[in-house]
């Protein structure tokens, strides 16, 4: 299989970014996908029921929070 890839970033405030980690969870919680639009394309990543999740947190001169989720 071809690998489709979306690299998402942008500045947001704490809030807004919030709200978007909320946005997809409640997708992944309603749905067996999530659904993306991407330059006038909507892609459907379909979700199995199980996942792993894997959270990492990095504390330093630029802190990092990681939430990713394979299968």
């Amino acid at each position: 299989m071809d690998l489709f890839e979306i690299d998402e970033r942008r500045r947001l405030g704490r809030e807004q970014a919030a709200a978007r980690l909320h946005d997809l969870a409640d997708a992944l919680a309603k749905n067996n996908s999530i659904e993306f639009d991407r330059d006038g394309r909507r892609i459907t990543v379909r979700v199995p029921d199980e996942v792993n999740l894997k959270v990492e947190v990095e504390i330093g001169d630029e802190s990092e929070l990681e939430i990713e989720l394979t299968w």
